[in-house]
């Protein structure tokens, strides 16, 4: 059911502490944690504690908490001192688009230039 921990997902398991994480930000919503693949110096992803398969199905069922998520990035962006050189938040959204954990999460990237379009 939507909202409810997955038990095959990996971000619920971090979310729960089943699964270690390098946590840099957590709130009574969301945590933010370092991408074990980084495709910049900072790369960070911020997750809703709830489950929901992407960012349009929490959008659509919990925006509030949709707004947190957005507002965390925004938070890790000024913690990691990426906020002044500029950084990007990336909803990556079905296999098409490069999700391959199907827990809404966005990526914050920052600290190189972002080059346009993406690739």
């Amino acid at each position: 059911m939507a909202g409810e921990p997955q038990a095959d997902c990996l971000f619920c398991k971090i979310v729960s502490g089943d699964v270690p994480a390098t946590v840099v930000r957590e709130t009574d919503t969301t945590v933010a944690f370092r991408d074990i693949n980084p495709q910049a110096p900072t790369h960070v992803l911020v997750i809703p504690k709830v489950h929901h398969p992407d960012a349009a199905s929490l959008a659509a069922a919990e925006p509030a908490i949709a707004a947190d998520v957005l507002r965390e990035a925004g938070q890790v962006a000024r913690d990691e001192k990426i906020d002044a050189t500029g950084y990007r938040i990336v909803f990556n959204t079905g296999s098409g688009a490069g999700q391959t954990v199907f827990h809404a999460h966005a990526h914050v990237l920052g600290g190189r230039g972002l080059q346009w379009p993406p690739g």
